[in-house]
């Protein structure tokens, strides 16, 4: 079938909004008409080349629709079911998965390759060209085939263009609180950076019983979003809130730092590490480029004060739990969906989102599809 889709073909360029063909589903496959997909950060660290993988690629993985064509042996899956993806699949058979971190599932090693994980090849074509997709799903596009291994099959009330959300930012967000971080009621904890991952971090946080919740970021319009999130104090940068955050910590520091700013730096895990406790826990969520290989901190404070620096890859959770988890409490209204949309976009207006995500207006852009 014909269908469209937003390509990357070169790094440091817009996104190309073109006609594709898209090949039936295989052996264990589906194919999704795509109802909405969120504009996450990672899409741009393809842009930029932090994530170096092999172009041309379809962009997107955060996103939700409706299984519109069954491959051969999905047997737990039918044409009209609502599904989520999950950005990296759950084959829930490789040691990761049996053990209860599906977030590492063994599959997840050849999610830069875009390709089908059944038979590495590609249902995406442009003319002579196959196209890759990110993370394996390619949801900047109306259509897509993805391995059943990435599907989260949800209840047909949930608003698709809230669905989606959970398929990155919003698990990874909340898990690097509630999972990685570990943050117990009274914690004073610090977010840095107040994008679509950190206004979730935050929510995370208070769901968890945070008695403080500094969120951190130089966009005054993300500190003020922020504070309906839950954060009950802001400021413009971790050297500004070193002070404040002593002062009002009794000058014991944040028992948790967790890091979600667009694009993670070495030179910043000193002043991260300052932030912390004595036994403060540094997540580290955010994307580093992939050729950075130093960071800048003490190891004599990370010693001497029993700190510790974890890494988190979405959030640290389970997909298949936690996102039916995460949308039954968004139906309790214990979780804010509603409030992560900015602004939307269609298709064709990709690279204006990318803009507004630059100039730091958004929380989170979500393109919705018809």
């Amino acid at each position: 079938m014909q269908t469209k889709a937003a390509i990357l073909w070169e790094t440091n360029t817009p996104w190309s909004v073109e006609d594709i063909e898209l090949d039936d589903p295989k052996e264990g496959e589906v194919r999704v008409k795509l109802a909405a997909s969120g504009m996450c950060h990672s899409d741009e660290h393809l842009v930029t080349g932090d994530l170096p993988f092999e172009l041309p690629m379809i962009g997107g993985h955060e996103g939700a629709g409706v299984v519109t064509k069954v491959g051969p042996g999905v047997s737990w899956l039918e044409e009209g079911d609502h599904v989520v993806f999950g950005f990296i699949p759950s084959c829930g058979r490789c040691p990761s998965c049996s053990t209860g971190h599906q977030n590492l599932c063994d599959l997840g090693a050849i999610m830069g390759a875009g390709l089908q994980a059944s038979d590495m090849t590609s249902r995406h074509h442009r003319a002579d060209d196959d196209l890759k997709l990110m993370c394996m799903l390619g949801t900047f596009a109306h259509d897509t085939v993805v391995n059943e291994a990435s599907c989260i099959k949800i209840e047909k009330d949930v608003p698709l263009d809230r669905a989606c959300l959970l398929g990155c930012g919003v698990v990874t967000g909340w898990g690097s609180s509630v999972y990685a971080a570990e943050v117990s009621p009274g914690d004073v904890v610090a977010v840095v950076g107040v994008g679509g991952i950190g206004a979730n971090a935050i929510q995370g946080a208070k769901l968890a019983g945070a008695k403080q919740i500094w969120a951190i970021d130089p966009v005054e319009s993300k500190r003020e979003k922020a504070m309906e999130f839950g954060a009950t104090h802001t400021a413009a940068s971790m050297t500004e809130a070193m002070e404040p955050l002593g002062a009002a910590s009794w000058g014991t520091m944040a028992n948790k730092v967790i890091l979600t700013m667009g694009v993670g730096s070495g030179e910043l895990m000193a002043e991260a590490l300052g932030l912390a406790a004595k036994r403060g826990r540094v997540v580290v969520t955010n994307i580093h480029p992939a050729m950075e290989m130093s960071a800048n901190m003490s190891l004599l404070d990370l010693t001497l004060m029993e700190k510790q620096i974890v890494g988190s890859l979405f959030g640290s959770g389970n997909p298949r739990a936690d996102i039916p988890k995460l949308l039954g409490l968004y139906r309790e209204g214990q979780l804010d969906l509603d409030g992560l949309v900015t602004k939307t976009y269609t298709l064709d207006q990709v690279n204006d989102g990318y803009d507004d995500m630059r100039a730091g207006k958004n929380i989170r852009g979500v393109m919705v599809y018809d």
